[in-house]
């Protein structure tokens, strides 16, 4: 039920039902924390007992740190952390360590950012006030986003279930069809786009040349970045939708990320929450500690890159506990970093104003739209398969064949995205009497019918169920 499923479907709006019986915040924390315990008993693949009692040594120490007995986060934060890569079991720790009976891990590295949070806070005493045991418990395990985020502030949960008014009719119109929208994309378009990626990879093996292999070897590269965003944005869309209609506001995770012309403007799109989360405990922290150690202003890029590296190099730490995911995190913190670099010495070389001018340009935009998602791309090689197997693949197509098919991912990507920027800009322009035909309510009705007509097709026709959730592992 952990997934975009029709049960998952059906248990959100049965909490729902019973959140909005009565409009108290307390009866509807008493039913969110009922369902979110209800949640994780029917999705735990093992015992529950070592999440639980992650989740309550981080209450432990949220309390040390509220009471003044620590005036400091770090002992605690460090302790969640080595007790976090223990139960996650990362590779370079030796297998006689780990636990010997099954248990599950459902959420918990989302739990990891929450605890985080709250101790840091804590800490500064930037939270509202003291946490009790219901809300520290709704805020850790609240189910709506408990298996793949977004990751929300404690302020923000806080204010939006404490400021939450009953949706008006025509607002849960608007939340159904981000429902309905979701749930299209993560099982209609998400398992075509796997399909796709699954079917070009076989080819790749099979393939007579390097060019036959460049081709397939492109198109599996390129589909899964689609596979993957319909997948996780799908079920963000859900579960967004879901927590509205029981009282809580989950903030936004996605913004057309494929249509970001860099990629540090990428990860401003891409999975927002975490990389709003990496900024404000890492990346700014890193950089203060920095300027404050070597204070000169010469230094002041050189700390902000590296700081850069670092937060992304996280990314795929957190990610993964094999090598591949940390060579993953290697990619995406050389990518944000490298932009970065080049954004300060094209600064330095042309001035602001002219830079902005330059980066600002049709053309300029259109080519870097194209270098950010085949770089991404790339980068989710090591996301989606290993050292040995992309070895494989790589013997079979040749370094003539990984090199074009790069290359026709760039240039498909560059071509293809551009068309797709002109033509959804000039489909929203479109209007009758005055009024935009796409943003009509009657227009939104028809189109949400017809998404929900097909993904339930989708789903009953199909021999197999839609894939999972793939930050459900996370």
């Amino acid at each position: 039920m952990a997934g975009a499923s029709v049960s998952f479907l059906l248990f959100g709006a049965a909490v729902a039902l019973l959140s909005n019986i009565v409009w108290r915040l307390a009866w509807r924390q008493a039913v969110l924390l009922a369902a979110s315990l209800t949640f994780l008993l029917l999705c735990a693949e093992g015992s529950l007992l070592p999440l639980l009692a992650f989740v309550g040594l981080g209450y432990g120490g949220l309390k040390l740190i509220e009471s003044g007995r620590l005036r400091s986060p770090a002992a605690p934060v460090t302790a969640m952390i080595l007790i976090f890569v223990w139960l996650k079991k990362y590779t370079f720790l030796p297998s006689s360590v780990f636990l010997g009976t099954s248990y599950t891990t459902l959420g918990l590295s989302y739990i990891l950012f929450r605890v985080i949070h709250l101790l840091a806070d804590a800490s500064s005493g930037t939270l509202p006030g003291p946490v009790g045991p219901v809300s520290y418990l709704t805020y850790t395990l609240n189910f709506t986003s408990l298996v793949a985020g977004p990751i929300q502030r404690y302020q923000d949960f806080d204010k939006s279930r404490r400021e939450a008014r009953r949706l008006s009719v025509i607002s849960v119109g608007r939340v159904l069809e981000r429902i309905v929208t979701g749930f299209f994309k993560a099982n209609a378009v998400a398992p075509l786009f796997s399909a796709i990626h699954t079917r070009a990879l076989s080819q790749v093996l099979a393939s007579a040349n390097w060019q036959a292999g460049a081709g397939y070897g492109a198109v599996a590269i390129a589909a899964y970045p689609f596979f993957l965003y319909c997948n996780f944005s799908g079920y963000i869309d859900i579960v967004i939708g879901i927590a509205q209609l029981i009282g809580i506001r989950l903030p936004e995770n996605f913004d057309r990320p494929f249509s970001a012309d860099s990629f540090i403007g990428f990860w401003a799109r891409w999975h927002i929450t975490l990389s709003t989360w990496l900024k404000t405990y890492i990346y700014n922290p890193l950089m203060m500690a920095s300027m404050r150690r070597f204070p000169a202003d010469s230094l002041a890029a050189f700390w902000s890159v590296s700081a850069c590296f670092v937060t992304f190099f996280v990314v795929g730490a957190w990610h993964g506990q094999t090598s591949a995911f940390l060579f993953f995190g290697v990619l995406q913190g050389l990518g944000v970093s490298t932009n970065q670099l080049y954004e300060i010495l094209l600064t330095a070389r042309l001035g602001k104003k002219r830079a902005r001018r330059l980066t600002s340009e049709s053309l300029y935009r259109t080519v870097s739209r194209g270098l950010t998602f085949t770089w991404f791309a790339l980068t989710l090689a090591w996301f989606w398969s290993d050292f040995p197997s992309l070895a494989r693949l790589a013997a079979a197509m040749g370094w003539r064949g990984v090199a074009s098919a790069l290359v026709l991912i760039f240039v498909a990507a560059t071509v293809g995205l551009a068309v797709w920027e002109v033509a959804r800009a000039a489909m929203l322009r479109i209007e009758w009497r005055g009024h935009a035909i796409w943003q009509s309510r009657y227009t939104r009705t028809a189109w949400c019918t017809v998404l929900a007509l097909i993904a339930i097709t989708t789903v009953l026709v199909s021999e197999q169920p839609a894939p999972e959730i793939v930050y459900k592992a996370f």
